[in-house]
């Protein structure tokens, strides 16, 4: 039997890279298919797209979405098209670089050999970010610190957004009780997945800053994880969180 695994990446104005990704996707030695979801890129990045597609059939994917509603719902747009596409595995990761293309198969192996979520973490043997300025690294790792005092969760980069899910985990989670919709949707994925008791492991990656284009984080994003997380603590002591065996 074929195993099936995907790959989804969310744009917005990435013309500069994401030539570049899908070729370097398509060249790993693990096969996976892509799915790009864009925002509406007016840089021109959908066009890019469906020129790969005429040379990438049946393995590159578009979806066109007017606007930008948002990191969380992008994600969750894919999730859904994969469960319909029956895809086994389904990885998610950003479209500038900043995630290595070639750890892709080390969260795939992950998945394989056990693990329902292998997250790609920053933080799990240290610090491993490149070419962030200081205040952005202590930002972002006491953000993890935070998530995990008023989570309790057990997962050291629990911003990540590099990550491979087992279908079985986007079977059993409701998607559209995903509430969180900008980075902290990262978050709720990973709280809800371990409240389900399903098995994340960590997997350490270097993560190294973008070079091209503009990055999206924002002080909204960050105020939307901060406050984020105490709704969505709040909200699961009135939700029932069982695996289905």
């Amino acid at each position: 039997m074929t195993i099936k695994k995907l790959v989804i990446i969310p744009t917005y104005n990435e013309i500069e890279n994401i030539e570049k990704m899908v070729r370097k996707v398509f060249l790993l030695s693990s096969k996976f298919d892509l799915l790009i979801i864009d925002d509406g890129s007016p840089d021109g990045t959908s066009d890019v797209i469906k020129s790969l597609q005429k040379e990438y059939d049946s393995k590159l994917f578009m979806i066109e979405r007017e606007g930008k509603l948002g990191l969380g719902t992008a994600y969750i747009t894919g999730f859904k098209w994969a469960l319909d596409n029956n895809y086994d595995y389904i990885c998610e990761m950003d479209a500038d670089f900043s995630h290595n293309p070639e750890d892709l198969i080390k969260l795939y192996e992950a998945c394989k050999n056990g693990a329902d979520l292998a997250i790609g973490s920053r933080y799990i043997s240290g610090v491993n970010v490149i070419n962030w300025p200081m205040g952005r690294i202590l930002m972002s790792y006491f953000a993890s610190i935070y998530v995990r005092m008023i989570t309790r969760m057990d997962v050291r980069d629990t911003t990540a957004g590099f990550k491979c899910y087992r279908r079985k985990v986007l079977e059993t989670i409701n998607l559209d009780k995903i509430k969180l919709k900008g980075y902290a949707f990262q978050i709720e994925m990973k709280f809800t997945t371990w409240k389900f008791g399903f098995n994340i492991l960590e997997v350490p990656i270097i993560f190294t800053e973008r070079q091209e284009g503009v990055s999206k984080m924002s002080g909204g994003i960050f105020n939307e994880a901060i406050w984020g997380v105490i709704k969505m603590k709040f909200r699961s002591f009135f939700r029932k969180y069982k695996l289905e065996k």
